[in-house]
C-alpha cells in the first residue's frame, strides 16, 4: 500500500525543537522526533495542548515558525509562504489524515465504497475516472480496516464505529507513507477499537509511519513505539516505555488527576486541540 522511502534508515518525519504558530505567540513549541517508516507515535496531553496543532502543522495547515522540519527527506522550515504551500501540497500526497470530526454528512445517499473512493480523488484530479489502480487502491483499504464485506452499505447506515474505519480507509486509499490519526478512538465499543488497533498493527509492518493523538495510554503502550507528552510544548518524547511514567504523565497534565496501579497509568479522557 504504501511507497517506501529511499533510505530505509532516514525518518520519514523530522522535527528539530519546532514550533507551530496560527499568527502570534507560538501554539506549540519545543518539539523535537523523529518518525521512521513503521513506527507508530502517540501524541498524548490535555484538552488544549496542542496535540491537533501539532498534526496541522505537519499537513503544513499552519506554518512552522522557528526550528527545523523535515518530511520525506525534504526541509519544510525556513520557506517563503508560496514554498510552504508547494511543499505542503507535495508532502499531502503521501499523508493519510484522519481528522477528530468530518463533515460528511452521514443521510446523504452513498456507499461506503464511494467514501473511500475519495481518497483517490488527489490522484484521481477532476478529468479522470476511477480506474483499475483506483479500484484496487479502495479494495485493499477496505480490506485493511476489516469492512470490504459492508462495500455496498450506505455509509449512514453503518454503526458509529465502522463509520469511522471507512473514514480510515478514506484516508489509507491513497497510499500514504505517513498516517495522522487526531482522537480516532474517541467513542469507539470494545470490538471497533481492537479493530482499529489491529489496523494499525498491520499499517506499521506495511511501513506505513503513524502518529496518532490520544489520550488512551493502554492504547499508546500497546501499539505505539514513541510517545511525545505535550502541553504546549514538548515535555517528554521517547519510547513508550521510558516516557510514560508517573512523573513524566503528571508533569505533561498538571493538576488533572492522574492514578497509577500495578499496570496501568489512568487519565481521564480529553478531546485534543
Amino acid at each position: 500500500m504504501a511507497g517506501g522511502v529511499t533510505d530505509a534508515s532516514a525518518p520519514v518525519l523530522s522535527l528539530r525543537d519546532a514550533a507551530f504558530s496560527y499568527g502570534g505567540a507560538p501554539a506549540i513549541h519545543g518539539v523535537s522526533v523523529d518518525v521512521h517508516a513503521g513506527e507508530a507515535v502517540a501524541l498524548i496531553g490535555p484538552n488544549g495542548s496542542g496535540k491537533s496543532t501539532l498534526l496541522k502543522g505537519l499537513l503544513g495547515l499552519i506554518p512552522v515558525t522557528a526550528g527545523r522540519f523535515e518530511a520525506f527527506g525534504a526541509v519544510r522550515s525556513g520557506l517563503t509562504s508560496r514554498q510552504a504551500d508547494a511543499a505542503a501540497r507535495l508532502s499531502r500526497r503521501d499523508i493519510g489524515y484522519l481528522p477528530q470530526s468530518d463533515e460528511l454528512d452521514p443521510e446523504f445517499p452513498i456507499t461506503l465504497e464511494q467514501v473511500v473512493m475519495m481518497g483517490r480523488y488527489r490522484a484521481l484530479g477532476f478529468f479522470r475516472w476511477p480506474g483499475r489502480a483506483d479500484r484496487a487502491a479502495v479494495t485493499d483499504a477496505l480490506v485493511t480496516v476489516g469492512l470490504s464485506h459492508r462495500a455496498k452499505a450506505r455509509f449512514g447506515e453503518l454503526s458509529g464505529g465502522q463509520q469511522q474505519r471507512g473514514l480510515l480507509a478514506r484516508a489509507l486509499a491513497s497510499g500514504p507513507r505517513l498516517l495522522l490519526l487526531d482522537e480516532p478512538f474517541n467513542g469507539l465499543d470494545q470490538a471497533n477499537r481492537d479493530a482499529l488497533v489491529e489496523t494499525l498493527r498491520l499499517l506499521k509492518t506495511r511501513g506505513v509511519a503513524v502518529i496518532v493523538s490520544t489520550h488512551d495510554l493502554e492504547l499508546a503502550r500497546d501499539v505505539c513505539d514513541i510517545v511525545l507528552l505535550l502541553n504546549a510544548e514538548q515535555v517528554a518524547c521517547g519510547r513508550t516505555a521510558d516516557v510514560l511514567t508517573l512523573p513524566n504523565v503528571q508533569a505533561a497534565f498538571g493538576e488533572v488527576g492522574v492514578e497509577v496501579d500495578e499496570h496501568t497509568l489512568v487519565v481521564p479522557g480529553h478531546e485534543g486541540h
